[in-house]
């Protein structure tokens, strides 16, 4: 059966003070569940994706701004690429994803035109 892309982008409300930091414990915990998952979905997770920078560039036909954009209601976070042989398949791989409990995570699945692998 073939599989098709989707880019998995990972939002979140951006804070307005220092929330609390996770203890060294948790975020042994947080690595430990995170690299547990990878190794479940290993053949599903074509780019396991990076933390995107808050800083950018909004390039338009006028110009360019620098960002951050502090208008914004959620900031990408970061991003994956997987691939699934359906929506419903894609959605069971992302919830399994421990970073969907992340306090104030949403994490959107969109499938990608190309072509199916």
């Amino acid at each position: 059966m073939s599989k098709q892309k989707y880019l998995v982008l990972a939002r979140n409300q951006p804070s307005g003070g220092q929330g609390s930091r996770p203890s060294p414990e948790q975020m042994q915990q947080m690595y430990g569940a995170y690299k547990a998952w990878m190794e479940k979905f290993k053949d599903d997770i074509l780019d396991k994706g990076d933390k995107l920078k808050s800083n950018g560039r909004l390039v338009t036909a006028s110009g360019v701004a620098d960002g951050p954009f502090v208008e914004a209601k959620e900031v990408v976070g970061g991003y994956m690429i997987v691939s699934a042989e359906n929506y419903d398949r894609a959605v069971e791989l992302v919830r399994a994803c421990p970073a969907v409990h992340a306090p104030g995570a949403l994490l959107e699945i969109r499938e990608m035109a190309g072509a199916k692998m």
